[in-house]
């Protein structure tokens, strides 16, 4: 029996379809030692983690080795005075020792805070200022030790500085310091409620903001492993994201081992999609998540086939219909998208036993009571926008959704009116219970009384065959109150002039109802981007 029935009770409707599931665990939960250990008593040769790397290295980690790594691990932090509730920023990549690291940290009851090893001087400047930490663990590969030290230096802090692998000037090699490291760690105590994690948003708009989330966190991700990965016990399931973010605990460590499949890692830097199928294929990965990114390149260059895969998912960003229906040509396997937040686990899916549709967002999470409400409190019909919201059982208390904004209490209540969490995303649903994705409350266009979400007139504007990039924002009108505009970057082989302006503009109003139509187009040569790759619209209001 996988060990995730041991802290959730599950309920099926006539069909077998999950219903409702609700968390059941103990007040000290703590997934390192109830989770990690526990599958390392009862099944020691378990396969936890299979990692390699662009070299040709590989490494395949059990549950008894990675029990007894991480109370050496735990035992180095220990020793340096990391202790309940110290932060600790981890930039390791996708070297397996990330894993190793933050369950250590969980067993200290320390609270992890990973960054992406893209973060600049000033980006790493602002999370030191913003919240401050015992300890830095960084990785030795693109001078990511260099700028760690000129941000520590720029704030005047004075955490303990670590590296793996290799000696850094400035840093202590940890993974030396483990080599000498007792393996047996007693039990601390932790509670449930105590902070596990600190994610910093990738900022759309404005600065970063600090997300917390609690121990009880990792179970709140059942949901996403079981019935949206559907990930299998003995399975290898395989997330493509960096560490650095927090889809690497929605794809790569909490659900999956809590369901009993080992997590596939592959270490590179530059997205080849050749050398990943490679992988897939060589390890049997079962079951596989990827953002629609990797997807539209996977079909361009001509979906090779998956043979081990018994499943595929998405979330990120909205999937356009066309790789969809091109992927499932290829593989004979639907897509199921899925929709959730930094500050959330999965909040709607195409969930095991559900239809998957093109385009949509799939169904409510059996987790939440989510609902669309409008701006006047009531709910909104079938085919009205709305707000998505999740109603919790107990005030400020749904499960896996985060516990706090960093140091801003205000923006915390701000989210959570009246007891009900605000996502800010708008979607509508459908007579069958399909939500689909209308926009961010604030990216919304009004136009002659008219609502416009962005992605409606994108989705367009992305089919023409010059158009490898585009955003779309509202700007002022003294008619309309704001007209809509198109940004667009060329892609190889197109020039910018205004014929083509003129065609694209055409091209996509005359796929649109009139009220959607573009009134002004601009190309770019580049898109602003927040560091993790998506447009910052903000930047492009500010322009205008």
């Amino acid at each position: 029996m996988s060990i995730y029935k041991r802290f959730c009770k599950e309920e099926f409707d006539k069909d077998g379809r999950l219903k409702k599931l609700t968390l059941d665990y103990p007040e000290n939960f703590n997934f390192a030692y109830d989770v990690v250990d526990a599958i390392a008593e009862e099944e020691p040769d378990k396969r936890a983690i299979v990692w390699c790397n662009r070299a040709g290295d590989e490494k395949i980690i059990t549950f008894g080795e990675l029990s007894k790594l991480t109370d050496k691990a735990a035992n180095v932090m220990k020793d340096a005075g990391i202790g309940r509730g110290d932060r600790v920023m981890i930039s390791l990549k996708r070297h397996y020792e990330y894993w190793i690291v933050t369950v250590a940290l969980h067993k200290l009851g320390a609270v992890m805070t990973p960054v992406t090893h893209m973060l600049t001087v000033d980006d790493i400047v602002y999370r030191l200022e913003s919240a401050e930490f015992k300890a830095i663990i960084c990785t030795p590969e693109n001078d990511v030790a260099g700028r760690m030290k000129e941000a520590v230096a720029k704030t005047g802090q004075n955490p303990v500085l670590w590296s793996v692998q290799e000696d850094i000037e400035g840093f202590v090699n940890f993974s030396d310091l483990m080599e000498e490291a007792s393996d047996q760690f007693e039990r601390l105590e932790t509670l449930a409620t105590d902070p596990i994690a600190l994610y910093f948003t990738s900022g759309t708009t404005g600065y970063p903001k600090g997300v917390i989330h609690n121990n009880a966190y990792p179970l709140a991700h059942i949901v996403t492993a079981k019935y949206w990965h559907q990930a299998e016990d003995g399975g290898l399931h395989f997330t493509v994201a960096e560490t650095g973010w927090a889809k690497t605990s929605w794809g790569k460590i909490y659900g999956q081992w809590l369901v009993g499949s080992a997590v596939m890692v592959f270490d590179f830097d530059n997205f080849d999609p050749k050398q990943l199928v490679n992988v897939i294929n060589k390890y049997e990965v079962t079951t596989f998540c990827a953002p629609p990114t990797v997807y539209r390149y996977l079909v361009r260059k001509g979906m090779p086939k998956m043979p081990s895969v018994k499943h595929a998912c998405t979330a990120g960003e909205v999937l356009h219909p066309e790789v969809f229906r091109k992927f499932t040509e290829a593989t004979g396997l639907k897509l199921h998208e899925g929709y959730g937040q930094t500050e959330t686990t999965l909040v709607t899916a195409n969930f095991k036993g559900v239809e998957p549709i093109p385009g949509s967002m799939g169904v409510a999470s059996p987790l939440y009571d989510v609902r669309l409400m409008k701006k006047d409190g009531t709910v909104a019909e079938t085919g009205e926008v709305g707000e998505i919201v999740i109603i919790p059982e107990k005030e400020n208390a749904a499960a896996g959704v985060f516990t706090g904004y960093l140091d801003n209490d205000e923006l915390y209540s701000s989210v959570w009116e009246n007891g009900v969490y605000h996502t800010g995303d708008a979607a509508w649903k459908d007579e069958n219970g399909y939500y689909w994705f209308y926009g961010r409350f604030d990216d919304i266009i009004k136009t002659g009384g008219f609502r416009v979400g962005p992605y409606e007139v994108e989705n367009v504007l992305i089919k023409h065959p010059a158009v490898v990039e585009c955003a779309v924002i509202g700007v002022p009108d003294p008619l309309r109150g704001q007209s809509i505009k198109a940004v667009v970057v060329l892609g190889k082989g197109y020039e910018k002039n205004r014929e083509l302006e003129k065609e694209i503009k055409e091209f996509t109003n005359s796929r649109l109802a009139e009220y959607k139509w573009i009134r002004t187009i601009e190309i770019l040569d580049e898109m602003p981007k927040t560091i993790s790759g998506k447009i910052r619209k903000v930047d492009l209001k500010e322009d205008k």
